[in-house]
Formats: structure tokens, sequence, C-alpha cells
């Protein structure tokens, strides 16, 4: 088992940035596949990014490439999605998410464990 606990959400103005937290208990982070997502009311939920997991490889959506980064503390059991330069269309509900079986390049084959979300809004 593992839980999620996401953190970090907020109120920004557009060109602004936040940092998410996703604290994670009952399995060190550094072992499974942790993906970002998002859902905007209205809308399905979209893959943001992914970090894969002892390698430490990163895959992201087009849409956020060059403003979203993830990172990992292993201390801490903590991954992180920075996100820069935010506008009106990245606000949404964002969730992390770990996947326990993956393939040759540590991505995820499905996810497991969600956590319950964070709101970002983001303001024009």
């Amino acid at each position: 088992q593992v839980q999620l606990v996401e953190s970090g959400g907020g109120s920004v103005q557009a060109g602004g940035s936040l940092r998410l937290s996703c604290v994670g208990s009952g399995r060190t982070l550094s072992t499974v596949a942790l993906g970002w997502f998002r859902q905007a009311p209205g809308k399905e939920r979209e893959f943001v990014g992914v970090l894969s997991g002892s390698a430490g490889r990163t895959n992201y959506a087009d849409s956020v490439k060059g403003r979203f980064t993830i990172s990992r503390d292993n201390v801490k059991n903590t991954v992180y999605l920075q996100m820069n330069n935010l506008n009106p269309e990245d606000a949404a509900v964002y969730y992390c998410a770990a996947g326990v079986t993956y393939n040759s390049l540590g991505y995820p084959l499905r996810y497991d464990y969600w956590g319950q979300g964070t709101q970002v809004t983001v303001s024009s």
C-alpha cells in the first residue's frame, strides 16, 4: 500500500509559480513511478508528467514542457511538481499517482494509488 498526500495548491496570477508536493507513506517513492495528473471542471483527467523510479527519468505533456518540472527528495519521501509561468488553462485539481509496476524505462504500466488532489487556480 502507498498513501499519497498532495499539498501546495492555491491561487496565483497568470505568469506566477507554484510548487506542489506529494508526500508518500507506506513505500519509498524512489521505488515507484510517480505521475502527476490534472482535471479541470467539465474536462477529463489529463496527464501532466511522470518521474520514473530509481532512474529518475521524466516525461511531460507537451502543454507543460519547459514550464513544469518534477523532482524528488528521497529523504523526505516527497515528489514535487514545480509549475512556472502558469496560465489560466493550467487551473485544475492536481493529483499525484504511484505505479508499482513499470516498463523497462521505468514508466508505469498503470497507476495503482492516487492522492486526494490539490486545487490550483490561475487568474488572468
